[in-house]
């Protein structure tokens, strides 16, 4: 039996959830059954781990110039083009597009170029806390539009298939829902890599590091989680916080930082390629977003027995055991999220408790293995 040809297609493999999806489905399916090539835009901020997976994939690798994460009419235009001339080229039996920009320009070009199995993975929740209403509104239309020419829509979580369909963009029975897999190997347990990542920081093995990685963005939450610094510093002269990441909102944020007098309280790392070996310091991990759709950086954290605070939206219930693994509060409410980064700072034992409870849950919950097989169900019943 010949392999199945599949394209991936999706924006960017920077840093970030996404990513590792991919690169686990490129490497981890049955290779005897699949033959998959990658689709991508411009890379600018890829972990050690993406670096290494893209110059092992190269052979396999497309990347297309235009194809980016921001709008931009004519070069979207150049990159709808030069998609629907792969597609016609390379005769994919099935495409699968991830996140909203991919899914957007790669389904009607597939369509168009004569594929008509079709699979658009989200990797998100777009309809509400990234725009204004006049501008989610027009995303949740073309949305209903897009759903036209897809056969299935893969999930992440109960809260993107509940929007899906409250928004009507797409009827259940095209909903798939998925685990998100995660395998982090031998570091999560390598106390001598901790140490070393906190001295580079000129952190002592003494000091409570309160961390919070993401991308800067105001659906990101930044804003409440500075303010609740502000505050926890008052109170624990003794911890410091570190921010990974980088955005638009950076600037302002270390303004209000300098403003405030948290200057040697507060480090900003920007993009890093460690990002794991980072969080796995960490006392806590923080994750005030405004909407997400799983917050996979909480399950990494999590995995390496990090306890959280994140906020109550999209499907970070349905990773964080409130209680047990982390604390949940309210969106846009920094004094409760200060309140609950006070709470675990002075009660040792109860973030160790949330640290082994944490570590137990990820194993037993977000599996490689389950994901990988998820997929290959999905992939096999859209091939049907």
């Amino acid at each position: 039996m010949d392999r199945l040809k599949i394209a991936e297609v999706v924006t960017r493999m920077d840093w970030g959830g996404s990513p590792d999806i991919i690169m686990t489905i490129c490497t981890a399916l049955d290779k005897t059954r699949y033959d998959i090539k990658l689709i991508i835009g411009p890379t600018e901020h890829p972990s050690v781990s993406t670096k290494k997976f893209l110059e092992e994939f190269k052979n396999n690798l497309i990347v297309v110039p235009w194809l980016r994460r921001d709008i931009n009419p004519w070069r979207d235009l150049f990159a709808f083009f030069r998609l629907y001339s792969i597609f016609r080229r390379e005769k994919f039996y099935l495409v699968h597009t991830h996140t909203a920009k991919a899914g957007a320009l790669a389904r009607p070009a597939a369509y168009l170029a004569g594929t008509r199995r079709i699979i658009h993975m989200p990797h998100g929740h777009n309809f509400y806390g990234y725009f204004n209403p006049v501008t989610s509104r027009l995303l949740i239309f073309i949305e209903r539009f897009l759903s036209r020419f897809t056969t299935k829509i893969v999930v992440l979580s109960e809260s993107e298939k509940r929007d899906l369909v409250e928004f009507g963009v797409a009827e259940k029975s095209k909903i798939r829902g998925i685990t998100s897999g995660l395998s982090l190997g031998p570091k999560d347990r390598d106390s001598d890599l901790r140490e070393s990542k906190r001295m580079e920081f000129n952190l002592s093995s003494a000091q409570k590091i309160v961390g919070m990685v993401s991308r800067l963005e105001p659906v990101k939450g930044p804003s409440y989680f500075i303010r609740a610094v502000r505050g926890i510093a008052e109170e624990n002269p003794q911890v410091k916080f570190i921010i990974v990441g980088d955005g638009s909102l950076r600037r302002r944020l270390e303004r209000d930082v300098k403003r405030w007098g948290l200057n040697g309280r507060v480090i900003f790392t920007g993009w890093r390629d460690d990002v794991l070996d980072i969080i796995s310091f960490l006392d806590i991990l923080v994750q005030p977003s405004l909407n997400e759709a799983i917050g996979r950086v909480l399950i990494e954290a999590q995995g390496m027995g990090v306890p959280v605070v994140a906020t109550r939206v999209g499907g970070i219930p349905e990773v964080v055991r409130e209680n047990i693994t982390g604390l949940l509060v309210p969106s846009r409410d920094s004094e409760k999220l200060k309140l609950a980064i006070s709470s675990l700072l002075k009660n040792e034992k109860l973030r160790n408790a949330m640290s082994a409870a944490a570590r137990e849950w990820v194993s037993e919950r977000f599996s490689v293995k389950k994901m990988v097989s998820e997929i290959d169900s999905i992939y096999s019943e859209v091939a049907q």
